[in-house]
């Protein structure tokens, strides 16, 4: 992936990448090369979380301007 993606282009193109998996029409070489691209902008996505995260957990504050981590209350489909 030598291009920058910003996160919704990369989970665009994901998307794009599970849909061609899913409909199994590519080669075995093309869909080993597809898959290849699909971890990679996993592991990109994902690491743009963690980033999103910490720079979250950095600008939450309380009153005395002590770090304030709060766990997420929510279900991860709400993300």
């Amino acid at each position: 992936m030598t291009e920058k993606l910003d996160f919704e282009k990369a989970l665009k193109k994901l998307e794009m990448i599970v849909k061609q998996l899913e409909e199994n029409d590519l080669p075995l070489e093309e869909t080993l090369k597809t898959f290849e691209q699909g971890i990679n902008l996993s592991r990109y996505l994902a690491k743009c979380l963690d980033k999103a995260e910490k720079r979250i957990q950095q600008l939450s504050r309380d009153e005395n301007d002590e770090p304030m981590l709060k766990a997420w209350e929510g279900d991860s489909e709400d993300l």
